[in-house]
């Protein structure tokens, strides 16, 4: 496959460059696409039905990501140097200077739901990158003109680096692509089901790799008892725009939500849903899984419509009727209300859902110091990658701090993030030199350190 072979080839020399080389060809990048915005806006909603002010901001979010892990592409190296100490116990320590390098090359399967930020130029691409890793990119079928012109527009930018970025179409094609020799890691945004097959490849290699994929999750959203009495309307309404934003077509779309049983939660939240029209999914394959899904979820005994469409879809269902196929995601907005007597009983219920990305507490100030509330935080640390007090889970920052990730079955590298600044070490492993001459380490772990980039000694 000649996009991997050219990968290949430069994998080496683009490892190699410094950061700031690094830094100006990925803003170049980004200067690129910012110029050509209108002209690949009019093409994404030809082809996702998105909107222009909702991909106006996602294309502004890809350039601003892109700038910003091409500024700490110098930070991504962790160097740490350690003298010779002959009185080091048990025995003498020799020189030791350990660093990061980029993996290789990285397959890289776009999503449908973020054509920009989860696409050809996405997150995924942007922190390979600045990691030192050529890319090849699978398009997603749901907008490849928009994967096309894209990538064209990034190799012009690119100029002598334009082999750092190559595109391949077609489910067969991506598949032979991952079990390329030359691929030595993969991303993935998407279902469960295409991801674990994906991810199955990946470990039966005959040379297995990293594969990093964000598959699926729904979100739990637990509101304490004076939060329910206190905020319901403002909640029904937070929670009644966040399940439908981008028509539910978010990873971190909340479709769980435990409720008090004596608030009219359900009811309020039926009153928004109902006012907010129904507008078109990302295409066919979406639109029949949310209709199948939300059949499977009515069909649960003790299962309740409270809101049946067209559109969202709102369903209830108390407690103690609670069974693990109604934690089930259905890509969409649809959300399941779960009726709930006494926090206590909902904790073990929680400890028993599959790993998510996002978790969610809404409570009074007051209500933080309560016993049963703070027995809420490690039952939720152990089940999801971010966990929010207050707010709604569908907005994903792009800083240093943010996790977008979670145990498995949302993400099948737990101890990663596909969104920030640490997205940068999914493709990056250490590589530590002992008692070498340093004008023979590479540039980051020489005494003259002509990069200057942070070192740690001890």
């Amino acid at each position: 496959m000649k996009e991997i072979e050219r990968a290949a080839e430069i994998a080496g020399a683009w490892a190699a460059v410094s950061p700031t080389t690094r830094a100006e060809v990925i803003t170049g990048v980004a200067d690129a696409l910012d110029a050509a915005g209108p002209s690949l806006i009019e093409i994404a909603d030809a082809e996702t039905k998105l909107g222009t002010a909702r991909l106006s901001g996602e294309l502004a979010r890809t350039t601003f990501q892109l700038r910003l892990l091409a500024a700490g592409s110098g930070s991504v190296y962790d160097v740490r140097i350690d003298r010779a100490d002959p009185s080091w116990p048990p025995g003498p320590r020799p020189e030791l200077r350990r660093y990061r390098t980029a993996v290789g090359p990285v397959l890289v399967f776009a999503a449908s739901n973020f054509p920009f930020a989860f696409s050809v130029a996405g997150g995924d691409t942007a922190s390979a990158w600045a990691a030192g890793c050529p890319v090849v990119v699978k398009a997603h079928p749901g907008h490849p003109e928009l994967s096309r012109r894209t990538a064209s527009i990034i190799e012009e930018a690119l100029g002598p680096w334009d082999a750092i970025l190559g595109l391949v179409e077609g489910e067969a094609v991506g598949v032979e692509a991952l079990r390329h020799p030359a691929i030595a890691a993969a991303a993935f945004t998407g279902s469960v089901a295409g991801g674990l097959a994906l991810a199955r490849i990946a470990a039966e290699r005959p040379v297995p790799i990293p594969f990093h994929g964000e598959l699926g999750s729904v979100n739990p959203v637990i509101v304490l008892p004076g939060a329910a009495r206190a905020r319901a309307a403002e909640l029904a309404a937070g929670y009644a725009g966040s399940l439908t934003l981008g028509n539910g077509q978010f990873c971190t779309n909340p479709g769980l939500v435990f409720v008090p049983s004596e608030s009219r939660f359900a009811d309020l939240v039926a009153e928004r849903l109902r006012g907010i029209p129904a507008v078109p999914f990302l295409n066919d394959r979406i639109a029949s899984g949310f209709d199948a899904g939300a059949e499977r979820l009515t069909g649960i005994q003790g299962m309740r419509e409270v809101v049946s469409g067209p559109g969202a879809r709102l369903l209830e269902i108390d407690l103690a009727d609670f069974v693990p196929e109604a934690a089930e995601e259905c890509f969409g907005p649809l959300g399941v209300v779960v009726r709930y007597s006494r926090l206590s009983d909902v904790l073990p219920v929680l400890s028993a859902l599959p790993g998510q990305l996002t978790t969610t507490v809404h409570a009074l100030p007051e209500e933080s110091s309560e016993a049963e509330a703070e027995a809420l935080r490690p039952v939720l640390a152990g089940r999801s990658g971010r966990i929010l007090w207050g707010g709604w889970p569908t907005g994903v920052a792009v800083t240093a701090a943010m996790q977008h990730g979670g145990p498995f079955p949302a993400t099948t590298s737990p101890a990663s993030t596909s969104v920030g600044t640490a997205a940068v070490e999914r493709f990056l492993r250490p590589v530590s030199y002992q008692d070498w001459p340093s004008h023979l380490l590479p540039e980051p772990l020489r005494d003259d350190n002509p990069w200057d980039v942070p070192q740690r000694f001890s």
